[in-house]
């Protein structure tokens, strides 16, 4: 759920046993908390934790260029014993939202753009990567930066090379408002699922590939206090059973079907926030000021804005999604996303244009909307979002029975 990789590790000659779908696997990997404990609430535990299907995802093997002596990653989902999908698996909480796209006519086409951080290794608190050119540490937040990408060409090339070799498409990378800070932007796929799948495994290479350039590559949502955190923005048409995108009209407003989309966004934004910010640090990023929305809102080429219309021609009209962290895991932020679209068409209602709800600005408050919401549980099946709170609840716990240093630097003499 935290959109870890849990798994095995095989000898190539067990291989077959993998390829074949005769992976066995408890059901309840999928409802580890981000530390990798059992969620205690979880009713599989209470059913003697029993075995699912691990079953091949279609992709893969996928190599790892960054292990010494090499190997290769066969992505799996899970089912049931008698063949059902898993309902806490995160891929086919996806998978039943296209689903329910399919049946109305629906194609979602799907680009994401990943922001990261490179950090220098062993370094506490977090430190940017030296610069391979200068051996300086980067210190000025290098939006669109030429020397900085250049700086860490290597570093890139490397990364499309794996990309493009596990079946991902990279497009343009550029460098962030941070030090050390990239984003790259994978190419739209009329396959959501299939972009899901590219967005979680680019994850999963750039921590293979910064591990190879000695570097430690991160995901929160905000490593830095005090510079700008990292996104997952979704990019998401619609097209009919002919190929043609609903929000396109020829005009430069787009066609009604847009409002009714942004609408759906917008309105399921505040209940749906604990997808797109699922941990603690997560609330760290959806503050003023921060470059990250606050409201949940909507705008033509507003970058500020939670839902943002960009221009460009009409054939290629579309929702930009901004709120999720880059944190998030991705099934589930595109799962949310286009569900709440879809709930927008079905009501047909243009988007208000004042009275934004304020998105939950703390883990506990997202937690409670979340598991009250009567629109999450139309949104996602209800035995996941109960365990989704139940883990998230239980995270929470952990982290409020810390007591940090600051905490006993300001009291222990004082008060």
């Amino acid at each position: 759920m935290n959109g870890c990789f849990r798994g095995k590790r095989q000898p190539l000659n067990k291989a077959e046993t993998t390829l074949s779908g005769q992976m066995r696997m408890p059901l309840s990997l999928s409802a580890l908390d981000v530390w990798g404990r059992d969620t205690e609430d979880n009713p599989l535990l209470a059913k003697g934790d029993a075995d699912g299907l691990a079953l091949p995802t279609g992709r893969g093997p996928i190599a790892m260029p960054w292990l010494p002596r090499g190997g290769a990653l066969v992505p799996l989902w899970m089912f049931t014993e008698d063949g059902a999908p898993s309902p806490y698996d995160p891929r086919h909480v996806l998978n039943g939202v296209l689903q329910r796209a399919r049946v109305v006519g629906l194609t979602p086409v799907l680009g994401t753009e990943i922001e990261f951080h490179l950090l220098s290794p062993g370094t506490s608190p977090p430190q940017p990567p030296l610069s391979p050119v200068t051996g300086q540490a980067l210190a000025s937040d290098g939006i669109l930066s030429l020397d900085d990408m250049d700086g860490f060409e290597a570093f890139f090339d490397d990364l499309y090379a794996a990309a493009e070799a596990a079946g991902i498409s990279p497009d343009a990378a550029i460098s962030e408002a941070s030090p050390g800070q990239f984003e790259v932007t994978l190419r739209h796929r009329s396959d959501a699922l299939a972009a899901a799948d590219d967005a979680v495994l680019m994850k999963w290479l750039i921590r293979g590939i910064a591990q190879q350039h000695g570097c430690v590559a991160t995901f929160m949502a905000k490593p830095y206090a005090r510079s700008s955190g990292n996104g997952f923005h979704c990019h998401v048409s619609l097209l009919d059973r002919d190929g043609r995108n609903i929000f396109d009209n020829g005009e430069r407003g787009g066609a009604p079907e847009l409002s009714h989309a942004v609408a759906g966004a917008v309105e399921a934004m505040r209940d749906l926030t604990l997808i797109f910010a699922p941990h603690l640090n997560s609330y760290r990023r959806l503050r003023a000021g921060a470059h990250a929305p606050t409201v949940a809102n909507w705008a033509y080429e507003n970058r500020y804005a939670a839902v943002r219309i960009p221009g460009g021609p009409g054939a290629a009209r579309r929702i930009e999604h901004r709120v999720a962290g880059a944190d998030a895991n991705p099934y589930l932020v595109i799962a949310a996303v286009v569900s709440s679209m879809m709930s927008g068409l079905a009501t047909a209602r243009p988007p208000a244009r004042d009275a934004a709800q304020t998105l939950p600005n703390r883990w506990t408050q997202a937690i409670d909307v979340f598991r009250e919401s009567p629109m999450v549980r139309e949104h996602f099946p209800e035995a996941f979002v109960n365990l989704y709170a139940a883990t998230k609840t239980q995270e929470l716990a952990r982290f409020d029975a810390q007591i940090g240093a600051f905490e006993m630097e300001s009291y222990l003499g004082v008060v």
